[in-house]
């Protein structure tokens, strides 16, 4: 049976179960099941190749004790050793010290908010013994089950109201091709989500191809020596620690469950600077009361993307690289957004934007995105917009036809080295440049339209409602913000 047929028989068994209603949980529920299968099978490895090796799971509750016999535990049993025992174990395993001390805080970060939603345990013996026959050992399995694996993240989306959208694997992969981040360097994706910038940029990194990846058993040290990341919710950050598994990564105690935007911007010093991030911060969302004062006056704001933008300046060491997605709201708004936009060409060189049309993020957002690219250590002198074009014959985007990797071959052709200043790049139907004198004349305006292009119809409504719904939601968030003020204005709360 194929990976992707045991997938979906499992799928189809949970469905079954009264006590997992809907994707996030059947999601969450697979989570767990498979981040034990895999640590198991990634323990059984170890113990072979390292003589001092120890499973961070205690031998009960490792897999292979009480998962791995196909005519194991069940129903009553199975539900009552679940319940009462694994997971009791697993939120409470003590860290202690020595050499499986990160894994074994990795084992209980996992289980910390983690939660058995099936009721009966026939099914759930139906549904370990599927995933028993996913050997995650085997390379062709493991690569073809990380697929499939990277499929369900997408579909679930269940937070996406909250304007954190999973973000497409050729785009993901094309920043990650373009900021070239190398063994040895702090990469650091502040809001992670279930890790697709973090896999990308391991995957670019052991392509064999690439002439600056890992060439031995020291480089894969070294890089993964140098992942750092955050994730504030729960179960983003369960399938980014399973997800780093699955991608051989040993030790993924380096995602932290924690809001990056907690701690006070002053409080990130020399030695918290890293030389490249990949990241597409939540934008459209709000953060809850207090966040924005842990920043300076002058960048304060509830915007969570502004407020990301803000740090990820201060983050990065100079000659750091930074590659965003952000929406068309960051590059036309005012206010705040010119104070961040004024910083960042006063302290980075933003070298390059690649506009991305329409429908990239379908069906989940229909707002229009950006790709910015940066590197700290000097102002900016001219800005190259590149604006990516959809495919022959294609309208928008869509689930079943979603942007490919390979539509970025053109403007990876003509990007050029930022070592001679992109000195190859010449302007084309697609691709045009901006001085930075012209942006500051402009009020920071960096919603640039394409001057090649034709004019745009009046009555293009794909390209409108967008905009509007976005700005919708700006003037709401705003009249929330100005409501709550004067409330406690008028209650005497304000001094």
């Amino acid at each position: 049976m194929s990976v992707s047929t045991t997938v979906k028989s499992i799928q189809d068994i949970m469905r079954q179960d009264t006590g997992v209603d809907g994707d996030a949980q059947r999601l969450s529920q697979l989570c767990w099941l498979f981040f034990l299968k895999i640590i198991d099978d990634q323990d059984q490895e170890l113990e072979l190749t390292r003589d001092d090796y120890q499973s961070p799971i205690p031998k009960k509750y490792q897999w292979r004790a009480w998962a791995a016999d196909p005519e194991g535990a069940t129903g009553e049993a199975l539900m009552d050793f679940v319940n009462s025992q694994l997971f009791p174990a697993l939120k409470e395993l003590p860290i202690g010290t020595g050499p499986s001390a990160n894994r074994r805080k990795v084992v209980r970060a996992v289980f910390e908010d983690a939660y058995n939603f099936m009721k009966s345990g026939q099914l759930l013996r139906q549904v370990i013994n599927k995933i028993n026959a996913v050997d995650f050992n085997n390379l062709a399995d493991r690569q073809h089950f990380g697929d499939i694996y990277e499929q369900l993240l997408s579909d679930l989306q269940s937070a996406g109201n909250a304007g954190e959208y999973y973000t497409p694997r050729a785009v993901t992969q094309f920043m990650a091709d373009r900021v070239d981040p190398k063994p040895g360097e702090i990469l650091f994706d502040p809001a992670c989500g279930t890790g697709g910038f973090l896999t990308c940029a391991i995957r670019h990194m052991r392509d064999s191809k690439n002439p600056n990846g890992v060439k031995s058993v020291a480089d894969e040290a070294r890089m993964q020596a140098g992942l750092r990341a955050v994730e504030k919710k729960q179960l983003p950050h369960l399938l980014c620690s399973t997800n780093l598994l699955l991608h051989g990564i040993e030790d993924p105690s380096f995602v932290r469950h924690d809001n990056t935007l907690a701690r006070p911007y002053i409080s990130w010093g020399q030695s918290d600077r890293v030389d490249v991030v990949l990241t597409n911060p939540p934008f459209g969302g709000r953060e809850e009361d207090g966040i924005e004062s842990n920043f300076p006056q002058h960048f304060r704001t509830k915007e969570t993307a502004d407020l990301f933008l803000a740090l990820i300046i201060r983050l990065l060491k100079p000659g750091g690289r930074a590659a965003i997605v952000l929406p068309d709201g960051t590059l036309f708004g005012e206010g705040v957004k010119t104070r961040l936009k004024e910083a960042l060409l006063a302290e980075c060189n933003l070298h390059t934007i690649v506009r991305l049309p329409n429908g990239v993020f379908n069906p989940y957002t229909g707002i229009r995105t950006n790709l910015l690219f940066f590197t700290k250590g000097g102002p900016t002198k001219q800005v190259w917009y590149y604006e990516h074009p959809y495919p022959p014959g294609a309208k928008s985007y869509n689930k079943s036809k979603p942007i490919r990797f390979e539509e970025f071959a053109a403007e990876r052709a003509w990007w050029g080295s930022e070592a001679d200043g992109f000195a190859a790049r010449v302007e084309n139907a697609q691709a045009w440049k901006v001085g930075a004198e012209d942006i500051k004349t402009g009020g920071y305006n960096l919603d640039l339209k394409n001057p090649h292009a034709p004019q745009e119809e009046a009555a293009d409504v794909e390209h409108l409602l967008p905009q509007y719904e976005q700005l919708l939601a700006e003037i709401a968030a705003t009249r929330a913000t100005l409501k709550a003020e004067l409330a406690k204005a008028l209650t005497g709360t304000v001094p």
